[in-house]
């Protein structure tokens, strides 16, 4: 369903009046670098031509998708060493990042624990180690322990280990758990006795998603399809017997859905949700009656979403039938058809309702008020109304672990750009928000010294676009500052202004950070990513330069000193812009990059292609096809100077393959009339969010500011803040 992250670098003398030795090196060594003509990796064209719709399509490397073919893998390690020959000046600097940035995590902590079934789950992680502990206590924060996974252990000897979804059963025996040891996300089930700690024989693979039924032994599934990583099957296992004799309890036919299972806050229904792009029905079935039959509230209809939670004899139905800003509808659940939906919440048109959450005495409400979350709490007793409001100019706040059904708070995650990640509980009763916990951030770190900022672009038909600004208190001149700028717009998701430390080293060098919330994304609701989608795609692209050109002309960093950075369908974007002003940016990193759009969305055997007909057009229909070729970047890619580029992917990525920055990357070296640098990485051991452990991805965020920076020509500071 969507298309998603990470990236490495070059560099290039232009900054002769540096008066920072290292960066000084570093443009020598550069300099040395082209004096000695060490030369790019050249690909090999093989001329290819297709005709759609009247049209030719030429892609003279389209040899590059042969995954096994020798030429295609040592094509991308003469890509890696060059890239690493040409960022070798950088190794210092990155190092002073790479430390910088772990200076600033607590690198050994635990998360707030939350109750479910009489159990306290959180996890934990330890210094000098990759990945995380799952932990649970029975009864009370003060019982004993129990690592119920250790993604230390089970990464030990795998060159990449993530947990895709993991439940408890009822009695709390037994742990439901998938796991992905490539990268291409495709996860593997298991099943843990938590008694003994051993796994049981009860495996399967391509593993979406899991609910375990009221019976303790009933675990419902859903796998993908072997072509097009579609969630398109349901599976019932009983504990203890064969997975390959598993009966098979639906199957979703229409290309276009994804079908997931989960199991209602109240525990006493199953949930089925088919859903594509634009359009989701629900089935349920009685927790306590896994054998029985799935009733559905209410068929699909294209352009029509719905999405369910219960209480009592009621369901309860986000939907945009109405208005796609959402309203929220009640239906018996002996009856729950459309034809008795009763509204309990209306649509707001300038106010979209993003989620909700039911509990046995108050039901909670996330809005968007101005693009920004705010969360409404409404007592069933006497249909009372508080507001969770919250007063920085830009921030992110979402629901939290709130696993309990009958409980008397509400526990919701808060943080901004200048905030760390904090988990409070608000309690319905007394109106009264509770910091539980708020992530300490060492290595000198004090939000006082940090501003945070919304402004707003006007777009060239009109629209404001929002934009969260982020820059040290102390900052002297604003307007000759290096802006970095990033950008995603695609899918309907929000662009969450959160805190980072990763941040901090660009900011406590002098740079602006600035988050565009443009359209395609869910930042001021579906309209605003309706406003971006299929034929108004390109208002995504000109929307992001705007938002640059607004920044820079309004005081807020150099025209000359643009940094751009965007990952997956993010990569679309860089692409894009790329192409459309390239003497805009001085710098993009993109990663993971979707940019042969043409190709990719002319092959329905691919995944994603088929779900994305309704986010970016079908291209077999002749309107779709030129409006969506006019800006693929692979297809616009043209003989003019280009910004200094990072380009990076995973061998094993599954949401944008490998070959599409590597045609990208081959096909601009040959027609690019510059001499920036161009450098392409491939992690062979990484997936969509590049390498699984976190250490060895703080090192890939190292090297990518260390190719920023010296491309903006930033030098080091003197004194380097200190852990």
């Amino acid at each position: 369903m969507l298309r998603f992250l990470l990236a490495i670098l070059i560099m290039i003398p232009m900054y002769a009046n540096s008066q920072d030795p290292e960066t000084n090196a570093q443009a020598s060594s550069s300099s040395q670098t082209q004096d000695a003509a060490v030369k790019p990796p050249v690909a090999k064209k093989i001329h290819t031509q297709k005709t759609v719709n009247g049209k030719a399509l030429v892609d003279d490397y389209a040899w590059l998708r042969e995954r096994s073919n020798p030429d295609v893998k040592a094509l991308l390690e003469a890509e890696n060493a060059y890239a690493a020959y040409v960022m070798k000046p950088t190794e210092a600097r990155q190092k002073k990042l790479y430390d910088e940035i772990v200076s600033h995590i607590k690198e050994s902590d635990d998360t707030v624990p939350f109750l479910k079934d009489g159990y306290y789950y959180y996890t934990r992680t330890e210094k000098g180690k990759q990945y995380f502990q799952l932990c649970r206590k029975k009864g009370s924060l003060q019982a004993p322990e129990q690592i119920i996974l250790d993604l230390n252990q089970m990464g030990e000897g795998q060159k990449f280990m993530a947990v895709g979804q993991w439940s408890v059963s009822d009695d709390g025996n037994l742990l439901a758990y998938t796991t992905d040891n490539v990268g291409f996300r495709q996860y593997h089930l298991h099943v843990r006795d938590l008694r003994t700690m051993q796994d049981l024989p009860d495996t399967t693979e391509r593993v979406v998603s899991i609910a375990w039924a009221a019976d303790n032994h009933s675990l419902f599934y859903t796998v993908e399809d072997a072509v097009q990583k579609r969630s398109y099957r349901l599976y019932r296992h009983t504990v203890g017997s064969d997975a390959k004799q598993d009966p098979s309890v639906y199957e979703e036919k229409d290309e276009r859905f994804d079908i997931y299972v989960s199991r209602t806050r109240s525990k006493q229904y199953l949930l089925l949700t088919a859903s594509s792009h634009i359009s989701s029905e629900a089935s349920f079935l009685p927790a306590d009656k896994p054998e029985g039959q799935w009733t559905l509230i209410a068929p699909r209809v294209d352009n029509v979403e719905y999405y369910v939670d219960h209480r009592g004899d009621t369901f309860y139905i986000r939907t945009n039938d109405t208005s796609q800003t959402f309203r929220l509808v009640t239906a018996p659940v002996a009856s729950p058809g459309k034809a008795n939906w009763k509204e309990l919440v209306a649509s707001q048109p300038d106010v979209p309702l993003e989620d909700f959450d039911v509990f046995q005495n108050f039901y909670t409400l996330t809005e968007r008020v101005a693009g920004l979350p705010v969360f409404r709490v409404v007592q069933f007793s006497d249909g009372s109304t508080a507001s969770i409001q919250f007063p920085e100019p830009t921030y992110f706040a979402t629901a939290a672990n709130n696993a309990e059904f009958n409980t008397a708070n509400f526990r919701y995650n808060y943080q901004s750009l200048v905030t760390p990640p904090s988990v409070f509980d608000y309690n319905v009763t007394t109106k009264q928000s509770t910091l539980l916990k708020q992530n300490e951030v060492p290595g000198g770190f004090d939000r006082n010294n940090y501003v945070s900022e919304r402004v707003f672009a006007t777009a060239s038909d009109g629209t404001k676009v929002p934009i969260s600004l982020f820059y040290r208190k102390d900052l002297k001149n604003k307007a000759e500052a290096p802006l970095y700028l990033y950008g995603y717009g695609s899918y309907g998701f929000s662009l969450s202004a959160t805190f980072s430390a990763a941040r901090l080293p660009l900011v406590d060098r002098g740079l602006i950070v600035a988050l565009a919330h443009i359209r395609g994304g869910g930042d001021l609701g579906k309209p605003w990513h309706d406003a971006g989608k299929m034929m108004n795609k390109k208002n995504t692209f000109t929307d992001f330069i705007a938002s640059a050109e607004y920044l820079t002309s309004h005081g807020y960093g150099s025209k000359s000193k643009i940094g751009i950075e965007g990952a997956s369908a993010g990569g679309l974007l860089m692409g894009a812009v790329t192409n459309m002003r390239p003497d805009l940016f001085h710098v993009v990193l993109c990663e993971v990059p979707f940019v042969d759009v043409m190709n990719t969305m002319l092959d329905a055997s691919l995944p994603l292609t088929v779900p994305e007909y309704e986010e970016l057009g079908n291209p077999n229909t002749e309107p779709a096809f030129d409006y969506m070729l006019s800006y693929s970047p692979y297809d616009n890619l043209a003989a003019k100077d280009y910004p200094a580029i990072m380009v990076r992917t995973s061998f094993d990525d599954s949401q944008v393959m490998y070959w599409e920055p590597a045609k990208y990357v081959s096909k601009l070296r040959t027609v690019k009339t510059d001499q920036n640098p161009l450098i392409f990485y491939t992690n062979m051991h990484g997936g969509h969010g590049g390498s699984s452990g976190r250490y060895d991805r703080i090192h890939e965020v190292a090297f990518n500011w260390a190719f920023l920076l010296t491309q903006l020509g930033v030098p080091e500071p003197e004194n380097a803040p200190k852990p």
